[in-house]
């Protein structure tokens, strides 16, 4: 029998694939925005608003334009609670059960293998020691001085950090903020910029 690593937050995913994936990995709720449903199920955005506020939640969408659209819409419903942004690299491939692959050419959560799931899950603080740890956080400041936003080559400047980093090269400056602040160190960003 397989040990399930618990979790007290709401687990939210796009699809009922991602969900099943997740709940051979986590003893957790889990729950699906059914993709952009999420924008019309009034009850569904209810649910996620209340276990946001008394459990925090762990929001995991794909790695595409449609997984960062659903992201930013689950954070304004779940405004003020404790959340934790889980970013998954950005793999090409299409999953199994599909005929062809989604229109960036990206693998989903259900396409992913377990240990890379468990990698960003740990990295984001979600799961085993880093949970805990207090650390320093990058700033929109820190991101202007870098030059990753709000410079003539920002824009490419960002584009090549993410493809480095393996994410999709189209993230928002205050995507990419909270990417860094999740994953890793002000002197890890630092070190790739000097580079």
């Amino acid at each position: 029998m397989k040990h399930l690593i618990r979790v007290d937050k709401a687990v939210i995913v796009e699809g009922k694939y991602d969900k099943i994936k997740l709940s051979n990995i986590l003893d957790a709720t889990i729950i699906t925005t059914e993709g952009f449903r999420i924008f019309k199920d009034k009850e569904k955005r209810e649910l996620i608003r209340i276990l946001a506020k008394k459990r925090g939640l762990i929001i995991m969408t794909d790695s595409d334009r449609a997984g960062q659209m659903i992201r930013k819409h689950i954070e304004k419903i779940a405004k003020g609670a404790d959340i934790i942004n889980v970013y998954l690299p950005f793999i090409k491939g299409k999953e199994k059960r599909k005929t062809k692959a989604s229109a960036d050419g990206s693998l989903g959560i259900e396409g992913i293998g377990d240990e890379i799931i468990l990698n960003a899950l740990t990295a984001a603080g979600a799961i085993g020691e880093q949970k805990q740890t207090k650390r320093a956080f990058i700033s929109k400041t820190d991101l202007y001085n870098l030059g990753l936003s709000g410079g003539k080559d920002s824009r490419i400047k960002r584009e090549k950090l993410l493809s480095k980093l393996g994410f999709p090269t189209f993230l928002s400056a205050n995507s990419l903020l909270d990417l860094l602040n999740t994953l890793y160190t002000p002197s890890e960003v630092q070190k790739w910029m000097e580079e």
